[in-house]
């Protein structure tokens, strides 16, 4: 495994991070994590040498903490760092603050957090975070030894990155980057940005939440095979990002041992500045391709969730791309129509909006439902 420096500290971290918002689930029942399977992931992940596991207050709907913390125990808790963040807009007063985090160390089974973040940063929710001087009762939990490191997740435009970058002395950043994203949100300028004030960046959906690898169109996928050096799709995606030397860690949200696998012998020897001239210009050549049959950039997140009408937003959204990317194959429509409940479908937007305020991508979602609508379900919507 490579391992990087926290310059705060001289701590060695994993370049591979375990990201627990994909935890394997139970076939047929909706997001609930399998237990069993997920602990023995996590495990695995822990003895093949990962020593950073994130997660947060909502991931699937909380049990993402306490499946975690059921897999620190029997002495894996004291070979890890613990990341996880504060939803702010959750929470009404100072007295709230306190509550969800109090919950989150119980679900964990801890005393302490090692990064701690303030959750998914926009303008929005920053003026949430200062209105309840977030930032102080964070100061007062790391005088407490409750976290060691305080940092901020972030999805919105470059100019109020660096904003919030200059705010505060901080820890440590999160920011979503990968080959296609390059110029979105913070991207690359962003992350040099906090490297040059010495901050270091953790990096999240470096394989844009798994499309980078299962969808792959004929034009990108000669890209690949036209390459000099032969790699898989997630090769490429990782080592992209692997080479920025201010990356600290690599998220990835892994959900099978097929997937921790390659991604450990992907990340086991990728060191900064290591992608040749030629390599770089082969990744261009497939993020200009993505980028022209790709309609929504969505990475499943799932923060638009749950809607009002009972609309399976991303999973919408990953028919309507796949829709575009592969030519309207007749399959697609087929798939829609076959997996997807009617009370999940896009006809039933109201156009109320409110997913289009929870996405970090600011997608528009209200009109991709009633494109997607008009697709799959003909003039309905």
């Amino acid at each position: 495994m490579e391992y990087r420096t926290f310059n705060k500290t001289g701590e060695k971290i994993s370049l591979l991070g375990f990201g627990t918002m994909r935890l394997p689930v139970i076939p047929g029942r909706g997001n609930e994590i399998d237990e069993g399977e997920a602990i023995r992931l996590i495990r695995h992940a822990i003895d093949s040498g990962i020593n950073y596991m994130d997660t947060a207050y909502m991931y699937h709907s909380g049990s993402s903490e306490e499946v975690l913390g059921k897999a620190l125990q029997d002495g894996y808790r004291e070979k890890v760092f613990i990341a996880d963040k504060m939803p702010v807009w959750m929470a009404r007063d100072e007295g709230g603050l306190s509550g969800i985090f109090e919950n989150q160390l119980k679900r964990l089974g801890v005393d302490c957090i090692d990064f701690y973040l303030l959750h998914s940063i926009t303008r929005g929710i920053h003026r949430v975070a200062q209105k309840l001087d977030s930032l102080a009762f964070l100061e007062e939990k790391k005088r407490e030894g409750k976290i060691k490191y305080i940092g901020f997740s972030y999805h919105d435009d470059l100019d109020f990155f660096k904003e919030v970058i200059d705010s505060y002395p901080w820890d440590f950043c999160q920011i979503q980057l990968n080959f296609m994203d390059s110029g979105f949100q913070a991207g690359v300028e962003g992350l040099k940005y906090a490297g040059e004030k010495g901050i270091p960046v953790i990096i999240m959906e470096p394989l844009k939440g798994g499309k980078l690898t299962q969808v792959m169109p004929d034009s990108v996928g000669r890209i690949w095979e036209n390459a000099a050096v032969k790699r898989s799709p997630a090769e490429w995606g990782l080592r992209y990002v692997a080479d920025f030397p201010e990356v600290l860690t690599i998220l990835s949200g892994m959900s099978t041992y097929e997937q921790l696998e390659e991604n450990i012998r992907i990340l086991s020897d990728a060191k900064p500045g290591s992608l040749a001239p030629g390599e770089q210009e082969t990744i261009a050549l497939a993020a200009g391709e993505y980028n022209k049959l790709i309609k929504a950039s969505c990475t499943a997140c799932r923060y638009c969730m749950p809607c009002p009408q009972n609309i399976d937003i991303p999973k919408v959204i990953d028919y309507y791309n796949q829709w575009h990317l592969y030519m309207e194959m007749p399959a697609i429509k087929r798939d829609f129509k076959m997996n997807l409940p009617a009370k999940n479908r896009p006809s039933n937007c109201i156009d109320c909006k409110v997913c289009e305020e929870k996405c970090p991508q600011h997608l528009p979602i209200a009109r991709l439902m009633k494109e997607a609508s008009e697709i799959f379900e003909g003039s309905q919507g």
